[in-house]
């Protein structure tokens, strides 16, 4: 399920005509990025060719510092064009930068090479009517692109839909328009942002970006669905993914994800149960939606969460949102909260509780005697009023201390 570090489509002749006469006329080096930085054309050198070009040339695409950078410099929201400075250490020379906006959108950045920070009049002229040509131009090719990025989101939202019927027309209309092949084995994958201060169109594009590579792998078809925060990414295949490929997958996509936005978008990933038919798109993509919502509330996750490592987690994660709250704690766990001592006991007990009870690794594992730990283990007895013995009283405490975790600082945002 590998894939490279996604480039731009690359731009149209009428696109590439435009840079290619713009570079001639100011005798200067010039590209057409996408709004995540990434390269859609660019011209031939003038002998002002740094590390960065040559770079983006060979690869695609800048490497992730690069992009980093130029975002950092807030040039997607720029109103007008300006002068980013260049960066010895990632080998960039200074560019004037021009977002291309067209009807309000932005839909890429016109970047001129010029080492000494200054244009003549003259040439900012010829590269202002440069831009609002290729702005224009970019706008027409985008109303297309966008019409198969709405039909192939429509589809996926059919899929993963709890309507039946749509679902099977959904599947029908796939495989007759050749979006759905003869692999059955499905696996959905969500992405969440945090309701953020991040442009909207840029989300979206960045949504796409970090998932566009998995549409198509080695071992994997997929459709994608974008929205303001949330987007869907459904897999097919022809059996089940390892463990090993979906935690990468899921990394590079977060990888992406934290070069295109900033740290506010706090992106989360949810992947969903795996299963052996496109019938089963909606019940994966349900679980992912849990997963997410784990992946949320659990630092300890690192922002990513798998439906099927949730264990006892995934049926508490589907308790309604105002229902997840520390009312759920049993009175007994929060009256070991309040003792002298309360912290060290309540480990002990996590301790043994994970250990299935047994003294011996229990013991090994908090580094202490046996004996010490029967002594814990007759204080925790006595301050919650529960036998540790009983069956029923290990799952109330156990259980009371999976919500503690759910309900712990940072991880109480909703999904």
């Amino acid at each position: 399920m590998t894939a490279r570090l996604q480039r731009a489509r690359p731009g149209s002749p009428e696109l590439q005509a435009l840079v290619d006469e713009l570079a001639e006329r100011l005798g200067r080096s010039v590209a057409v990025d996408d709004p995540l930085v990434r390269m859609v054309c660019t011209s031939r050198h003038f002998g002002d060719e740094d590390p960065v070009r040559i770079g983006t040339l060979l690869q695609g695409r800048a490497d992730n510092a690069t992009i980093r950078y130029v975002l950092a410099q807030g040039v997607t929201q720029w109103s007008r064009a300006g002068f980013i400075d260049g960066r010895d250490d990632l080998g960039l020379l200074p560019r004037y930068v021009v977002p291309l906006r067209e009807r309000g959108h932005l839909f890429g950045l016109l970047l001129v090479v010029v080492p000494e920070k200054t244009l003549a009049e003259h040439e900012t002229r010829a590269i202002a009517r440069a831009a609002d040509a290729m702005a224009a131009q970019m706008y027409g090719e985008h109303i297309a692109t966008d019409t198969r990025k709405a039909d192939e989101r429509d589809l996926v939202l059919e899929l993963v839909g709890t309507d039946v019927a749509a679902r099977t027309t959904a599947r029908r209309r796939g495989k007759e328009l050749g979006l759905l092949g003869a692999a059955e084995h499905v696996l959905v994958t969500v992405v969440q942002l945090s309701c953020a201060t991040e442009h909207v169109r840029q989300s979206e594009a960045a949504l796409w970006g970090a998932l566009e590579g998995f549409r198509q792998t080695r071992s994997a078809t997929g459709l994608i669905a974008i929205g303001k925060e949330r987007a869907i990414l459904l897999q097919l295949r022809d059996g089940p993914p390892g463990q090993d490929e979906v935690t990468a997958q899921s990394a590079r996509i977060l990888d992406e994800l934290r070069t295109f936005l900033g740290p506010s978008a706090g992106p989360v990933i949810g992947v969903g149960g795996r299963h052996p038919s496109l019938d089963g798109a909606w019940t994966s993509y349900e679980q992912a939606l849990v997963a997410a919502r784990a992946a949320r509330r659990l630092p300890t996750l690192n922002s990513a969460s798998d439906w099927e490592l949730l264990g006892e987690l995934a049926v508490l994660l589907q308790l309604p949102e105002h229902a997840l709250n520390a009312s759920l704690v049993p009175k007994p766990l929060r009256t070991l909260s309040g003792a002298h001592g309360g912290d060290r006991l309540r480990d002990t007990l996590r301790c043994f509780l994970e250990h299935a009870g047994s003294i011996p690794r229990t013991a090994d594992t908090l580094g202490i005697h046996r004996t010490s730990l029967y002594y814990r283990l007759r204080q925790i007895q006595e301050i919650t009023g529960l036998d540790l013995d009983d069956g029923a009283h290990r799952l109330t405490l156990h259980l009371g201390l999976r919500i503690e975790e759910l309900l712990a600082p940072g991880g109480d945002g909703a999904v």
